[in-house]
């Protein structure tokens, strides 16, 4: 057995004071008058799992209720990684086995508290975990074979289906991740957008092949060429009015020569005058001969002058939408093309990761397909076996079938899921097991689930409240040959009110109400020998000698 309830311990809880039990594993049956208390045993357990708790559950005069059990594994390695995933300490070395302790504390102020080998935890880690463990089964309880994918889950280990199971996961796995790598590649390039923002803005900036020291010798060129004409004409005029023969300044310094040649004839004090003169008129020669040589320099040249306006206009674009300054707009075009490269790169791996992505979903629809060839081959055998049980268990003519019924995208079970439907009587439609009104027929029904997957069922406990009701005779016997046969397999715990049923199982406890210092409590106690023989002939209908030969009878078939 993998492993098994080892001990309970109840404390302040409803009508408990204090109770310690000891579990034998195999099939235990726990019997006792009608109200002794034994639904207490099963709502224990159910704290211990994960299910909330109201605070009146907390046995009057005690300030918090506790409920404690030991699991002893013999693998604890699948246990093991649940808690260590969860930052819960591992299942401790008790010789070959590993021990698993779960405690639950219930406060009747502030909340209430939780541990799973000593670390403290929610109860949702614990409610998940005791799905791992134990399996309960009650006329009000949601149980795991209603569940589409744990009946799935039991159809593929029925069909032998778990390696084409694990490897449709592992294929939807690398879709998964696939489609994560593209979102996130996605979400960090920010799109084609950008991409092809950046491919414009190092396209504009780089082709302009812009440095710091143009802009300032274009201007000076730029406003020398468009007003060349000008120049020319500024530089005519000039020559003009300083050769003017009528007004020229030449013309007048000629003349003024003169005056003074005639001037120095008659005083040599004037010649002084007349060098200055002449001197004034060579530099006057000499600055028309410059002038005119500036004015060729001059040249009006259309295309020049078209082209570095567009550079011009270029250049104020580029520091209008990138700058203010030009060395903001050089600065950006790096910044860009820095930036381009990273993004092409990513843009390469989005490429490679969709090639990934449609690789595996083509194997992914290949495995689901082999998976569910498979499914479709073992839902039809599971179905006629359960039917057998369903016979035996006193549904004559119930039928029982398995659907698969395809889901709109491949999920973590496959690209179908199963359905396991009932119909208990002839000429009723099948129904989905969830949706089975009678208790009496759930019980059965899970009861010939259980014996037809014993083999699969890796669920180590399971317990089974008042499984019997609503049986009898025959039935009886039949319910109890079925949960014996699943004791050799499992540790069963079942709570019942047929004498058969507990006469069935390896071991016997009671539970029964006494008063102890005039408080009222429930106790739960082994019975064994003539003790046992006594109970199950009180379940016969009352402590008489045919009752205990009655009760001896079952005890040794």
């Amino acid at each position: 057995m993998s492993a098994m309830l080892r001990s309970l311990r109840i404390r302040h809880l409803a009508l408990v004071e204090e109770l310690a039990w000891e579990l034998p594993a195999g099939f235990t049956s726990i019997t006792g008058e009608t109200g002794a208390g034994k639904s207490i045993i099963i709502g224990a357990l159910k704290f211990l799992l994960g299910e909330r708790a109201d605070r009146s559950v907390v046995r009057a005069g005690a300030t918090a209720a506790s409920i404690d059990a030991v699991f002893s594994l013999a693998d604890p390695k699948e246990i093991n990684a649940f808690l260590e995933e969860r930052g819960i300490d591992p299942c401790t070395e008790n010789g070959e086995e590993g021990e698993l302790i779960l405690k639950r504390n219930i406060a009747v102020e502030g909340n209430g508290r939780q541990f799973i080998n000593g670390s403290p935890c929610n109860l949702s880690v614990l409610k998940e975990l005791g799905t791992r463990l134990v399996d309960l089964h009650g006329p009000h309880d949601h149980q795991s074979l209603f569940s589409r994918q744990e009946q799935t889950l039991l159809l593929d280990r029925y069909a032998e289906a778990l390696p084409l199971r694990e490897s449709y996961q592992e294929c939807r796995a690398a879709v998964i991740a696939a489609r994560r790598e593209i979102a996130e590649l996605e979400s960090l390039s920010g799109g084609t957008h950008r991409l092809a923002q950046l491919q414009e803005e190092v396209e504009e900036i780089i082709s302009a092949n812009l440095s710091l020291e143009e802009e300032d010798l274009l201007n000076s060129r730029y406003k020398a060429a468009s007003n060349s004409r000008r120049l020319i004409e500024l530089s005519a005029a000039t020559i003009t009015r300083l050769e003017d023969e009528e007004r020229g300044v030449g013309i007048a310094l000629a003349e003024s020569v003169r005056l003074l040649r005639d001037l120095g004839r008659l005083d040599e004090r004037a010649g002084i005058h007349l060098e200055k003169l002449e001197r004034l008129g060579e530099d006057l020669d000499l600055l028309l001969s410059e002038l005119r040589d500036y004015a060729e320099t001059i040249e009006v040249d259309a295309g020049e002058l078209q082209q570095l306006e567009e550079r011009v206009n270029l250049l104020g674009t580029l520091r209008r939408k990138y700058g203010p300054t030009m060395a903001d707009v050089i600065a950006r075009g790096e910044e860009s093309a820095r930036e381009l490269e990273r993004l092409s790169s990513l843009a390469d791996l989005k490429e490679a990761a969709a090639h990934r992505l449609d690789s595996a979903m083509q194997k992914l629809t290949v495995s689901a397909q082999l998976l569910g060839e498979k499914r479709r081959s073992g839902s039809q055998k599971l179905a006629a076996i359960v039917a057998e049980e369903l016979n035996d268990l006193g549904f004559k003519q119930a039928g029982f079938e398995i659907t698969l019924e395809p889901q709109s995208e491949p999920g973590p079970d496959g690209a179908e899921l199963a359905e396991f439907l009932f119909a208990p009587n002839p000429g009723e439609p099948f129904q989905p097991l969830r949706a089975i009104a009678s208790s009496g027929e759930i019980s059965r029904v899970m009861l010939a689930l259980k014996s037809a997957l014993a083999a699969q069922d890796k669920i180590p406990l399971l317990v089974f409240d008042e499984i019997d009701a609503n049986v009898g005779g025959e039935i009886a016997s039949k319910v109890a040959g079925k949960m014996r046969e699943l004791g050799r397999g499992h540790q069963v715990l079942c709570i019942t009110h047929l004498p058969q049923v507990a006469a069935a199982a390896s071991a016997q406890f009671m539970v029964m109400k006494s008063v102890i210092n005039a408080r009222t409590e429930t106790q739960l106690s082994s019975v064994a020998g003539e003790d046992r023989v006594t109970e199950i002939a009180r379940m016969l209908g009352g402590v008489t000698d045919s009752a205990k030969t009655h009760a001896r009878a079952l005890l040794k078939s």
